[in-house]
C-alpha cells in the first residue's frame, strides 16, 4: 500500500507520498519535505491521537518524508495520512493493499476526523495519478463522490480508517455510501426581479447581459437602484453545466469557503468584496498563495459596488483576468494559477455627491471633480464593459404599481438563449457571445448591407476602440439570440450600440 495525500499549490495542486521510516536509536519524531508550522505539528497530534484510539505509538526513531521535497505542505491535512503511513510501517495496519491509497484529513487528540479543504482537488488529482481508492472525512463525503470514478469512503475516525483498511486489504466491498454529487433543490434567490419597479431599459439590459455573459457597469444617483438590481440579477443565470459546477466546487474548496457535506455548486456563485479589500482578497495570492474573489467568482459573477471606491491600481488589476479568464500568480518560490473566468458587474455615483441626475438634488461637484472620480474607473477597464446603463430615480407612483415581470420568466427566455449559443459553439473552446475571439466575429457576427451602414456610422460617431467594436457586435449577436434569430438585424445592432454609448464621457446627466 503506497499512502499519499495532496499538496493544494494552485488549481492542480500536487499529489504528496507520505513515507514513514522507523529505526533503532533515541526516540522522536522528523517531519521532512518543506512542511509548514501546521504540518510539523502533527507529529504530537498524531502521537495522542495513535494512542488514544488504541494504538501503540513507536518508541523508536521515526522518519517521515513528504515527496515531493521541493513542495511546501502546508496545512493539517496531512495528520490522518501520516497516522495510517506509521502505523502500516509498525505492522498495526494490514498490508495487502495493491496500488496507492489516498487520504486526507485532519486530526483531533481524540483520534476523530475532522473536515479539511481541497478535498475535490485532491481527488481530480489523485485521478490523473492513477490512485484508485480515496478516503475522507464523513463531512467532505459528498464533495469527493462529486467526480465520480475510483472508491471513495467516508470515515470519522482513525481506528475506522484502521479497520476499513483491514477489510480491503482481506479482499472485503465495504459499503458505500450512495451519495448524491449535489443535494437537488429548487434554487434560492434574494427577492426577484419583479420587486424592481418600472426601469424597463435597465432590466431589459440586464437580461442582454445574462444571456450573452457580458460585463455592465450601473451608473446612477444614490437610491436608484443599482445595487438592488444587480442583488438580483443573479436570478436571471441559468444553472451551472457539469464541468462548470466542478471547477467553481474546487476553487470554493481551496479557499475554504464550502459548507461542510456540501456537493456541486450547481448556481453560478455571486460574489461581491467590500471596496476595503487586498489586491491578494481580490486577485489572488498572499502568503499561502490561494484564490482570491476573481476565482470565487468564476462561472459566476463578481459585483463591485461603489466602484470608484476601490484603489485604482486594484480595479487595474482586474484588467488580466478578464481577458484571459484566469490569474496567474508568479512569486519568487512559486508559480501557480487559478481560473477567473467571472462576469463583471460595476456600480457607480454619477459624481462623488451623487446628486447628479436627481431631479430635486444639487450637484456640489466642479466638472474637474467629477472627471477625476470617473477617472478612478480607468479608461482600460471601461473599454472591457460591454454594457452601459444610466439608472434615473423613479417617480412615487411607479413604485406602487403591480405586475412586473417575475425572474422565472426571464431567466427562461435567456435559457433559451444560452442553449443557442452553445449549440453554435459546440466543439469550441468558448460557449457564449462575450468570449467570441477577434478571428471568429466575422463568421458568428456578420452584418447585411445596412446593418454595415448603420455599424460604421454608429462607430464613427462615438468614436469607438476596435474591442468596443468588438463589444458592440457580441452584445447584437446575444440580442438576436434572445430574438431567436440567426441573422443580426439593424434593430438587433442599434440596441447594441445604445447599450454601449454611455461611460466613456465624464457623465451622463448635465
Amino acid at each position: 500500500m503506497l499512502v499519499t495525500s495532496y499538496a493544494a499549490t494552485g488549481f492542480d495542486g500536487e499529489v504528496v507520498g507520505v513515507e514513514v521510516d522507523i529505526r533503532g536509536g533515541i526516540p522522536g519524531v522528523d517531519i521532512v519535505g518543506l512542511p509548514d508550522g501546521a504540518v510539523k505539528e502533527a507529529r504530537e497530534r498524531v502521537r495522542v491521537a495513535v494512542r488514544n484510539s488504541g494504538f501503540k505509538f513507536p518508541t523508536d526513531r521515526i522518519l517521515i518524508n513528504l515527496a515531493p521535497a521541493g513542495v511546501r505542505k502546508e496545512g493539517a491535512s496531512f495528520d490522518l495520512p501520516i497516522a495510517i503511513a506509521l502505523l502500516h510501517a509498525a505492522g498495526q495496519v494490514a498490508d495487502g493493499i495493491a496500488g496507492k491509497v489516498m487520504i486526507l484529513g485532519e486530526l483531533e487528540l481524540s483520534g476523530r476526523v475532522r473536515p479539511v479543504n481541497g478535498v475535490l482537488s485532491a481527488i481530480a488529482s489523485g485521478q490523473r495519478e492513477c490512485v484508485g481508492r480515496f478516503l475522507v472525512p464523513n463531512e467532505n463525503l459528498r464533495e469527493a463522490a462529486a467526480l465520480g470514478g475510483g472508491d471513495v469512503y467516508g470515515i470519522a475516525s482513525l481506528k475506522e480508517a484502521v479497520e476499513l483498511l483491514a477489510l480491503l486489504a482481506r479482499g472485503g466491498a465495504p459499503p458505500q455510501a450512495n451519495v448524491p454529487a449535489h443535494a437537488p433543490r429548487e434554487p434560492t434567490f434574494e427577492g426577484d426581479f419583479s420587486d424592481i419597479k418600472g426601469q424597463g431599459f435597465l432590466k431589459r439590459a440586464l437580461e442582454v447581459a445574462a444571456a450573452g455573459m457580458h460585463h455592465v457597469l450601473l451608473f446612477g444617483p444614490p437610491g436608484s437602484g443599482k445595487t438592488m438590481a444587480a442583488r438580483r440579477f443573479l436570478s436571471l443565470l441559468p444553472d451551472l453545466a457539469r464541468d462548470d459546477a466542478i471547477a467553481a466546487t474546487r476553487i470554493h474548496s481551496l479557499a475554504g469557503v464550502l459548507p461542510p457535506h456540501a456537493g456541486l455548486l450547481m448556481r453560478p456563485p455571486f460574489r461581491m468584496p467590500h471596496h476595503s479589500a487586498s489586491k491578494e482578497g481580490l486577485v489572488g495570492g498572499g502568503k499561502s498563495l490561494r484564490p482570491g474573489e476573481v476565482s470565487l467568482a468564476h462561472r459566476g459573477v463578481l459585483f463591485l459596488d461603489e466602484a470608484p471606491e476601490f484603489k485604482k491600481s486594484l480595479l487595474q488589476s482586474l484588467r488580466e483576468p478578464i481577458e484571459e479568464g484566469r490569474v496567474d500568480i508568479a512569486r519568487a518560490g512559486a508559480s501557480l494559477w487559478f481560473p477567473a473566468d467571472f462576469q463583471l458587474l460595476l456600480a457607480a455615483n454619477p459624481c462623488p455627491c451623487g446628486n447628479l441626475g436627481r431631479d430635486a438634488g444639487v450637484c456640489m461637484c466642479n466638472p474637474i471633480e467629477i472627471h477625476r472620480y470617473w477617472k478612478r474607473l480607468g479608461g482600460a477597464l471601461l473599454d472591457r464593459i460591454d454594457i452601459r446603463i444610466p439608472v434615473r430615480p423613479i417617480d412615487p407612483e411607479t413604485i406602487l404599481e403591480t405586475g412586473e415581470e417575475r425572474s422565472a420568466t426571464i431567466r427562461a427566455r435567456v435559457e433559451r438563449a444560452v442553449a443557442r449559443q452553445e449549440k453554435r459553439f459546440a466543439g469550441k473552446p468558448f460557449t457564449r457571445n462575450s468570449r467570441i475571439p477577434p478571428g471568429c466575429l466575422v463568421s458568428y457576427c456578420a452584418l447585411h448591407i445596412e446593418a454595415r451602414r448603420v455599424f460604421a456610422d454608429a462607430i464613427k460617431k462615438l468614436s469607438l476602440s476596435s474591442r468596443a467594436c468588438h463589444s458592440v457586435l457580441k452584445v447584437a449577436r446575444t440580442i438576436a439570440d434572445l430574438s431567436e434569430s440567426e441573422a443580426i438585424d439593424t434593430v438587433h445592432l442599434l440596441e447594441a450600440i445604445q447599450h454601449r454609448r454611455y461611460g466613456d464621457g465624464d457623465f451622463y446627466w448635465s
